[in-house]
């Protein structure tokens, strides 16, 4: 099925080409073969109208790109947007409505909707990581625990739920990690190489406290207290005395992040938010126009 001349609905993400993901996530469905249901099932000249949905109550993440699908094999399509991405919406709530051909509509369904399930429910997630903080002064951060192609579409996930991006690669900050503290020989060693490289951001993961001292003296501008309790936070905190930001990490679950928020703390990071979210409940009903 041929392309239709492609709607971007205003939606723009630095770094990331709406067009080419959804022309080769359309090409990956439709193979050398096409939709051949569609083709053989639905007459060519057949209209649907139909209202995506949602069964949960979510953070809504995803919508312009569901419209691109659609945009792309119907460019007459009619398309309104009921709520925009961000919204919290309760269960039973429509989101949008939409008017084309049948045949095009039912080819970009399985597209649209997975990715607007799968945005939404990492949104989701988020909001309900971000709620459980509120208050404490510290802020959610989203990690690189993304699955390979999709790190833009999911990080801008986290940002509806109410996260803040924290390094969208290995390009934009230092990360010493306990895997180059022990080839460099030492916290404070391998703090001094990324200096010495004049790297002006440099994140240090320490997961003791006689680790902060050394991590600080040789210049590190961010400490990554990695799976510390609540009190040993609060110490690490202390020692630290605003000198640098602080961000709690590892292990991170909802039923904990109040007290870790509570230690003083200025960030925590939580990789489940993109790793292990599940899908929002979304769908799409087609009715006769």
């Amino acid at each position: 099925m041929a392309l239709a001349r492609q709607s971007r609905d205003d939606f723009a993400l630095e770094g990331f080409d709406l067009d080419r993901f959804v022309r080769e996530t359309l090409a990956e469905d439709l193979g050398e073969g096409g939709d051949i249901t569609s083709a053989a099932v639905i007459p060519a000249d057949a209209r649907f109208a139909g209202v995506m949905d949602s069964r949960d109550a979510i953070t809504v993440a995803g919508l312009p790109i569901a419209r691109a699908f659609f945009h792309a094999l119907d460019g007459d399509v009619e398309i309104e947007s009921l709520v925009a991405d961000g919204d919290k919406v309760a269960a039973g709530t429509d989101l949008m409505r939409l008017s084309g051909k049948a045949r095009a509509m039912l080819t970009a369904e399985r597209s649209a909707l997975n990715t607007v399930q799968h945005l939404s429910g990492i949104a989701t997630m988020t909001r309900t990581y971000v709620d459980a903080i509120a208050g404490t002064g510290a802020t959610l951060l989203d990690t690189r625990k993304t699955i390979p192609g999709l790190r833009l579409l999911e990080k801008y996930a986290t940002r509806m739920g109410g996260a803040r991006n924290h390094r969208m690669g290995l390009w934009d900050a230092a990360m010493i990690k306990d895997n180059h503290v022990a080839i460099a020989g030492s916290v404070g060693e391998a703090v001094r190489r990324a200096v010495d490289a004049g790297i002006a951001d440099i994140i240090v993961e320490v997961d003791r406290l006689d680790q902060i001292a050394p991590a600080l003296e040789a210049g590190a501008t961010h400490l990554l207290l990695d799976n510390m309790g609540p009190d040993m936070l609060r110490e690490a905190v202390a020692q630290v005395g605003g000198r640098v930001p602080t961000e709690a990490s590892g292990g991170v679950r909802l039923d904990t992040i109040r007290a870790i928020a509570e230690s003083g703390v200025d960030f925590i990071s939580v990789g489940r938010l993109t790793q292990s979210a599940p899908a929002a409940d979304i769908g799409l009903d087609f009715q006769s126009a």
